[in-house]
């Protein structure tokens, strides 16, 4: 599938973009690293202590992908030790509402899902 933006043809490696952006945002941390940033600037360290649960490889993995498709800036500074830090764009801070509203369907859905994940694993006995 190919389109046009600035008189340039872009040719879409997923031609559903519905799939291609949530394959993306859908994983398991992406999400976190995204509400993290939301108040500001954070270092690297920062956002793992802000996670929590994440290795330092599976972070460094996810943030190069929201750097690659434009949610988030690495800022590097020339410093001994070098520091690095993480911001959202213009395209990261428009996807906070949305965002937003899927973690509220989600807190205010959670208890009915492990419920009927129970059901489900009960009835299957």
């Amino acid at each position: 599938m190919t389109a046009m933006s600035d008189g340039e043809e872009i040719v879409f490696d997923q031609p559903c973009p519905i799939r291609d952006v949530l394959d993306r945002i859908g994983n398991q941390w992406s999400l976190l690293i995204l509400e993290a940033l939301s108040p500001g600037t954070l270092r690297f360290n920062a956002l793992m202590r802000e996670i929590g649960d994440i290795s330092r490889q599976m972070l460094s993995r996810t943030l190069k992908q929201l750097e690659q498709d434009g949610f988030i800036t690495r800022t590097l500074y020339p410093e001994v030790p070098p520091r690095v830090e993480y911001t959202l764009t213009e395209l990261g801070h428009s996807f906070l509402a949305p965002m937003q509203q899927l973690i509220t369907w989600a807190d205010s859905h959670h208890r009915d899902i492990v419920v009927a994940r129970r059901r489900y694993a009960t009835d299957r006995k």
